[in-house]
């Protein structure tokens, strides 16, 4: 096997090891002593457990992975849990993290790399953030203009070689400073020997406004969620020359976020919207459903695309746009037997990681801490076990990524010191 599919192997591993190690409904009590005794076989919609909130105003941002907020809220998986999820569209992802720092959403679908940059003040108003679930593992891309193509040019090296030979001006887009599709193009960059820094420009801009930018030249390339990569190709603009699950098989992405305030607050109403997008999310996994959730989310009140833009990459059915076709395994996963939604600790350490690297933060934090302080490991556990969802034995996990470099959470200072281009 050679080099490059070994990741993919590791990783499975680790996945069978949680599952393996997983405990289903209120057995999994005995976890680090994270579910209290005595829980009930039962939704938490009455009695003291009930919610202190009754409606909850829950964020999203037009992208595919929005689908288990939505889905939770059309089909009424809230409902079984005494709640009314109301998805607020929001712009663009500083309208979002404005809004849960001032209180205009009660959560939202939300960068991973957004809550851990306000929480340490590098994402805009420092303020105690909590993540309380994963939303959903791989699914974005890395889309190059046309003109890259005419030039032959249409992966990473390639791009580096037109970068050191031809100078002028390259600009790629990313949407949200501290955000994961930074993070993953800021990678994928550096893995190819291109600072991101210094070597090209990068903008940010929200992800439904990406083709419109890139149709009239304002960048030549972007990072971003789908069904906008798909777009782009669908309206010939550009193509698809990485899949982010290619630097990391099941990466985390999008969470369901809020303030740590709301959660100390409004616990009984967390642990229900917990509920009831984990109800959803084994939906959306179910692949018989894709094509419903595709032309639910499609609808102008959410994604506002066409379907078949969505419906292709949501069900695994990949064209790069430039010749290559291919059912990938590792499409965009909402549940994944509960894989998908623990928020595993080394997953948050490593966006400070690449905060500290790329200059975002200009000291090492206490990596392990912050992990600790925003992902409610406690309360997603107890919502877990209501639902009878896995839960793994260990917080962390390993990961490999394209360049080979091992991340497993051990040394978070060692490993973002490690990197040859950083800031």
């Amino acid at each position: 096997m050679s080099e490059r599919n070994k990741p993919s192997r590791r990783v499975s591993s680790a996945r069978r090891h949680f599952l393996k190690a997983g405990l289903v409904g209120a057995g999994a009590a005995g976890l680090w002593g994270l579910v209290p005794a005595g829980l009930r076989n039962r939704a938490w919609a009455a009695g003291s457990d009930a919610p202190e909130k009754s409606e909850v105003k829950i964020g999203f941002i037009p992208l595919t992975d929005c689908a288990s907020v939505v889905i939770a809220s059309v089909l009424g998986f809230d409902k079984k849990y005494g709640i009314k999820i109301t998805p607020s569209k929001e712009a663009s992802w500083a309208s979002v993290r404005d809004k849960l720092v001032n209180g205009g959403l009660d959560a939202s679908h939300v960068l991973y790399g957004l809550i851990y940059g306000l929480q340490l003040g590098v994402s805009g108003q420092k303020k105690d953030m909590a993540i309380l679930m994963g939303l959903n593992h791989n699914g974005q891309a890395i889309t190059l203009a046309n003109h890259f193509k005419d030039k032959g040019v249409t992966d990473g090296a390639g791009l580096k070689k037109l970068i050191d030979s031809e100078k002028r001006n390259y600009s790629f887009a990313q949407t949200f400073p501290t955000g994961t599709h930074a993070m993953w193009l800021y990678y994928w960059l550096g893995a190819n020997g291109i600072s991101p820094l210094r070597d090209v420009k990068t903008l940010v801009v929200p992800p439904p406004q990406m083709v419109a930018n890139m149709r009239v030249g304002n960048m030549d390339g972007y990072c971003v969620g789908e069904p906008w990569n798909a777009r782009a190709i669908a309206d010939k603009i550009g193509f698809t020359a990485l899949t982010t699950q290619e630097i990391w098989q099941d990466h985390p992405e999008k969470m369901l976020g809020t303030t740590l305030e709301f959660v100390h607050k409004y616990p009984n109403t967390a642990r229900a919207m917990v509920m009831a997008v984990l109800d959803a999310s084994k939906y959306i996994d179910d692949m018989r459903n894709r094509r419903k959730v595709a032309a639910i989310i499609a609808d102008k009140a959410y994604v506002n695309t066409d379907v078949n833009i969505i419906e292709g990459r949501l069900l695994g059915e990949y064209d790069n746009g430039i010749g290559k076709q291919w059912k990938d395994k590792n499409y965009m996963k909402f549940y994944n037997d509960g894989y998908v939604n623990f928020p595993f600790l080394s997953d948050g350490m490593w966006f400070s990681t690449q905060h500290k690297r790329w200059g975002l933060l200009k000291e090492h934090p206490d990596y392990a801490t912050v992990a600790k302080q925003i992902n409610q490991i406690d309360l997603y556990s107890q919502a877990a076990a209501q639902v009878k969802v896995p839960l793994p034995k260990n917080p962390m996990r390993p990961a490999k990524m394209l360049d080979g470099v091992i991340w497993d959470g051990n040394d978070p200072k060692g490993y973002a010191d490690s990197f040859k281009i950083k800031a």
